[in-house]
This record gives structure tokens, sequence and C-alpha cells, in this order.
């Protein structure tokens, strides 16, 4: 099943630095579930000054619960990155998911 997941970051004045610190190590993980097929897109959220203020994913995971478990482990979660996280089923549409055959 596939999910759109939104996550926002914290709003405070370290919220920047926390997701630079773990940005790379969530790049990996991205990088890894990607082709796994588990992360079919994604993007960062920016502000109107163009800053990174949160993320944007579709995700495909068989079952919520294996989708909560990357959670678990994802860095931006671990790292205290997201502080606020809403997550949507959704149905690709057949001609996105050609590209990832």
């Amino acid at each position: 099943m596939q999910y759109i997941v939104t996550a926002y970051d914290g709003t405070d004045e370290k919220a920047i630095e926390r997701r630079l610190t773990v940005r790379e190590e969530h790049l990996k993980s991205v990088e890894k579930r990607f082709e796994e097929g588990h992360h079919l897109y994604g993007a960062a959220i920016l502000s109107d000054e163009g800053k990174m203020i949160g993320s944007m994913m579709v995700v495909d995971y068989s079952s919520r619960e294996e989708l909560d478990n990357w959670l678990k482990v994802e860095p931006y979660v671990t790292g205290d990155v997201w502080r606020k996280i809403d997550i949507q089923p959704c149905k690709v549409a057949s001609a996105f998911m050609e590209l990832y055959k």
C-alpha cells in the first residue's frame, strides 16, 4: 500500500541544526529504501524564504505496521528533526508506477 508521509520539522532555533546533523544519514537511508522499492518519491518542504522546514514522501509498504517500523529507525525521527508527521494512504497512478519497474 502506498502512503503520503508529510513530516514537519520543529520550529525552535535548533531545528535546522538537528536536520543538518543527520541529513547525510537520512539521505543514505532513503537511497537504500528507494532501491528496495519502499520510497517512491520525496522532497524537502521549504518555507517562503527557501529554508527546509519538513519533508514529503510517497512510500510503498506492505502494511502500516511496516511503515511504522521504518519510522522507528528513520534518522529524522531518531534525530528529533520531525516533530509532526501526517500519514495518509494513497494510490499512485499506474503510469507513475511504471517508472519503478
